[in-house]
């Protein structure tokens, strides 16, 4: 048996809940459980700490990340890709005013 059998990783989608630290950020996967007794779905969440190592994901935006090996006491997965990005209210508000005005000009 020289092959090495390659595992599949882990991967979940959740909301990064944090940016604030350097290269790492914090997301909240949350899934559906369904109860034993009475057979309703419940859900659960789970927040798991992530490398970002480029700190491409902000707060808000929906990722996928991935398990990797330990990179510190609590950080154990790794960011794949960002799936979609928050829309953010201030970029929303510049393009519906048509922009930053201009300096010396007066309303």
């Amino acid at each position: 048996m020289s092959e090495q059998v390659k595992k599949q990783r882990k991967r979940a989608r959740g909301v990064v809940k944090s940016d604030k630290m350097e290269k790492t950020i914090t997301v909240v996967v949350q899934r559906l459980v369904k109860d034993p007794r009475y057979g309703k779905y419940i859900r659960r969440r789970s927040t798991f700490m992530a490398h970002d190592p480029q700190d491409l994901a902000r707060e808000g935006d929906v990722v996928e990340i991935e398990s990797t090996r330990p990179l510190s006491r609590r950080k154990r997965w790794r960011l794949v890709r960002v799936l979609q990005r928050k829309r953010r209210a201030d970029a929303a508000t510049a393009v519906a005013e048509g922009g930053p005005a201009e300096a010396g000009e007066t309303s």
